[in-house]
C-alpha cells in the first residue's frame, strides 16, 4: 500500500512537470509577436524627408537649367549651356528617383509586404512616376528645341534607374547612399563659390599652363572634400539607423563593414552611373555642343574627363572615410566578439 501512494505521488509529481514545461511557452508567444511586428518592416529613417529634399533639389536643378537656357544672354549658346547643366540634372534625377522609391518600398514594408519581387517592381514603378513627372515638366516649361527632348528623356531614364537602385533589400544602406549623395551634390554646388579664391591660392596667373595647373588642383580639392562629405554622411546615417533599430528591437543584428563600405562608395557609384546615362542618352546633345566650335569640343572633352575623375575620387575617398569612421567605433569588446563568432 505504501508503494501505491508512493507511485501515485510519483505520478502526481510527474503531472505538474508538463505544466511547468508549458509555463514558459505561454509568455514566449506574446514576446515573439511584437518582435516580428517590429523587425518585419525594414527601417529607413527619415525616408519622407529624404524624398522631399531630393525632389526639391531636382526641381531646383531643372529650374536653374531652364533659366540659363532662356536667359537673354544665352542666344546661340543655349546648346552649350544645356550640355553643361545636363550632368547636374541627371544626378538630381537619380537621387530623386531612389529617394521616392525608397519611401514607397518602406511603406510597403510597414504593411508587411516584404516580397523581393513586389519590392523591386514597386521601386521601379515609383522611379518611373518621378521620371515621367520630371519629363512632363521639362516639355511643358522648356522651349521647344533640339535640347528639350534630350533633357526630358535622360531625366526620366535617370529617375527610373534610381528607383531600381532602391529596390535592394538592404534599405538602410540605400538610405545612407541617398542621403550621402544628396549632401555631396549640394556641397559641390556650394563649393563653386570658393573656386575663385582657390584658383588664386593655387597660383593661377596669366599663362594657360598656370590656369590648367590651378584648375587641376581645384578639381582635386573639390573631389577630396566631396568624398569626405559622402563618407561622413553615409556613416552618420547608418549610425542613426542602427540606433533606431536597437530601440525597436534590442536583438537586431549590427551592420558589418561591407555595409559601411558600400554606403560610403555609393555617391561615387551614382556619379559614375550618371556619367554613363549622360554619354548614352545625352550623346546627341554632347555632339551638338562639341560641333559648335573647336573650343567647345575641347571644353566638352575636358569636362567629361573631370566628371569621371571626380566620380572616382568620391567613390574611393567616400568608401575609405566611412570605413575609417566605422573602424574607430570598434572597441576591444567588439573586436573580441567578431573574432569569437567564427569559432562558435
Amino acid at each position: 500500500m505504501t508503494k501505491q501512494p508512493g507511485g501515485s505521488s510519483a505520478a502526481e509529481s510527474e503531472q505538474p512537470s508538463p505544466v511547468t514545461d508549458e509555463a514558459p511557452v505561454a509568455p514566449d508567444r506574446p514576446e515573439t509577436a511584437p518582435e516580428d511586428g517590429a523587425t518585419g518592416p525594414s527601417p529607413v529613417p527619415g525616408a519622407p524627408v529624404l524624398a522631399l529634399l531630393a525632389l526639391g533639389w531636382l526641381v531646383a536643378m531643372l529650374w536653374s537649367t531652364r533659366e540659363a537656357i532662356h536667359s537673354a544672354a544665352a542666344g546661340v549658346t543655349a546648346i552649350s549651356l544645356s550640355a553643361f547643366a545636363l550632368p547636374g540634372v541627371i544626378s538630381a534625377a537619380l537621387v530623386a528617383g531612389a529617394a521616392f522609391a525608397l519611401f514607397g518600398v518602406d511603406l510597403l514594408a510597414r504593411r508587411g509586404r516584404e516580397r523581393a519581387t513586389l519590392r523591386f517592381v514597386a521601386a521601379v514603378a515609383t522611379g518611373l512616376l518621378v521620371g515621367l513627372a520630371a519629363a512632363f515638366a521639362v516639355n511643358l516649361t522648356y522651349a521647344d528645341n533640339a535640347t528639350t527632348n534630350v533633357i526630358a528623356g535622360t531625366t526620366a531614364a535617370a529617375a527610373i534607374i534610381g528607383g531600381a537602385v532602391a529596390g535592394a533589400r538592404t534599405a538602410p544602406v540605400v538610405g545612407a547612399v541617398v542621403a550621402a549623395a544628396l549632401g555631396t551634390l549640394i556641397f559641390v554646388v556650394a563649393f563653386s563659390r570658393a573656386r575663385d579664391p582657390l584658383f588664386d591660392l593655387f597660383g593661377a596667373g596669366e599663362t594657360q599652363e598656370s590656369l590648367l595647373s590651378a584648375a587641376k588642383w581645384v578639381s582635386r580639392t573639390e573631389s577630396l572634400l566631396a568624398g569626405l562629405v559622402a563618407g561622413l554622411l553615409a556613416f552618420g546615417y547608418l549610425t542613426w539607423a542602427r540606433r533606431r533599430a536597437i530601440r525597436r528591437d534590442p536583438a537586431a543584428p549590427a551592420l558589418r563593414w561591407p555595409a559601411y563600405l558600400l554606403a560610403g562608395a555609393g555617391p561615387g557609384l551614382l556619379l559614375l552611373v550618371a556619367e554613363v546615362i549622360l554619354r548614352t542618352g545625352g550623346r546627341k546633345l554632347l555632339d551638338l555642343a562639341s560641333a559648335l566650335s573647336e573650343a567647345d569640343a575641347v571644353a566638352q572633352t575636358s569636362l567629361g574627363t573631370s566628371r569621371l575623375d571626380n566620380a572616382i575620387w568620391v567613390l574611393f575617398v567616400g568608401a575609405l572615410t566611412a570605413m575609417i569612421a566605422f573602424g574607430r567605433t570598434l572597441g576591444p569588446t567588439s573586436r573580441d566578439e567578431d573574432e569569437a563568432e567564427p569559432v562558435d
